[in-house]
């Protein structure tokens, strides 16, 4: 669980970060002559999800991971289960990667990390009834997100 709440801290200090920028952005872009904004470079396309955690599961939330990738989180309401998994938007060398998925009680969390060209998972972990924690991490930078896709609180663990 300690990766879980540093993964926490980082996206805190991010969002911080990017919401100082867009305050920032009007005054920044108000300044640029028009010439040069309207050559600044397109937004890099989001990794696709590449079906890696079977069928029957399908992508109910996802993260971007700045321009590196997205992290995929799926469902399979036949079983039950959730599926995690990351996806680089350009495969290549080898670098590193996780793909962790959680919940809070008992405290449960299970990861895939290690050197991967394209996808880090799937890891998978039965959570009906409960909030999932997740998250992607591609060399260095992390994206997901804590306590989502609550279930029914009825289901029986």
């Amino acid at each position: 669980m300690i990766d879980i709440r540093r993964a926490a801290a980082i996206g805190a200090a991010v969002t911080a970060t990017a919401c100082a920028a867009v305050a920032l952005a009007p005054a920044a872009v108000a300044a640029e002559p028009a010439a040069q904004r309207a050559t600044a470079a397109p937004k890099a396309a989001a990794a696709q999800y590449n079906g890696v955690c079977g069928s029957g599961y399908a992508v109910v939330n996802s993260a971007q991971i700045g321009t590196k990738g997205t992290v995929f989180l799926t469902y399979n309401s036949a079983t039950g289960k959730n599926c995690v998994v990351t996806v680089r938007t350009k495969p290549g060398k080898a670098v590193h990667m996780t793909a962790s998925l959680g919940f809070a009680s008992p405290t449960t969390t299970v990861t895939d990390t290690g050197y991967f060209t394209t996808y880090a998972g799937p890891v998978y972990l039965d959570a009906r009834g409960l909030c999932v924690t997740w998250r992607g991490e591609i060399s260095g930078e992390v994206a997901g997100k804590n306590g989502t896709n609550c279930g029914s609180r009825a289901a029986n663990r």
